[in-house]
């Protein structure tokens, strides 16, 4: 990863709370020791994304626990289905979140997603997240390892993978190449690092 210390200077150090997508929590975690940040992450559980009309009231919840414990706060989500719900929330709490609208557009950057689903609109996004827990977070929880004859009917308007490759590894490609055979799609990689969401935190934390 590039060391981006010396182009965000922190002059001094505060007291951060983070609330945090579980998916993306290791990630931050890891951003958070290589920058030596004072920084405290609370992570929500990443099957949020599968009901992203609760969003929104789990992070208010949240804020509202934590805000006395910290001197400033902060959100690792971005919009991410809530349709600006989540919005409406940090405004109250007068807190900033990852910008985008996903977390592909934290990983790949914003006009590469909008690129990409201009030219298919039928692309399935992966992260490294997804493809290790594709079984938990997409089989299961749509019911396919129950009823897998409805793979058809759940991805009919699909017709490719691209995995948004943050740290890939052999396996972590077999596993995407698994995924993609399960859903009958074709899988393209993209290696996108964790650049775009290193900056994303370093904002959050100076703003």
């Amino acid at each position: 990863m590039t060391n981006l210390s010396s182009a965000w200077p922190f002059p001094h150090k505060m007291s951060v709370g983070i609330v945090a997508c579980g998916a993306l929590a290791t990630h931050i975690d890891a951003i958070v020791r290589e920058h030596e940040l004072d920084v405290t992450i609370y992570p929500l559980p990443p099957l949020l994304h599968n009901h992203p009309e609760k969003i929104a009231g789990e992070v208010d919840l949240l804020l509202k626990k934590i805000f006395p414990q910290h001197s400033k706060c902060a959100v690792a989500y971005a919009d991410c289905g809530t349709y600006g719900a989540l919005d409406v929330v940090l405004q109250k709490h007068n807190v900033s979140r990852l910008g985008g609208n996903h977390c592909y557009d934290i990983f790949a950057g914003r006009e590469i997603i909008e690129r990409l689903m201009a030219e298919n609109a039928g692309t399935y996004f992966l992260t490294d997240y997804l493809v290790k827990s594709f079984n938990r977070s997409v089989i299961v929880e749509l019911g396919l390892d129950r009823r897998p004859e409805l793979r058809d009917d759940y991805f009919k308007n699909y017709s490719k993978v691209i995995w948004l490759a943050q740290s890939p590894t052999p396996d972590l490609e077999i596993a995407a190449n698994a995924a993609a055979d399960l859903l009958g799609l074709p899988l393209e990689i993209r290696k996108v690092g964790e650049i775009g969401l290193t900056r994303e935190i370093l904002a959050l934390v100076t703003d």
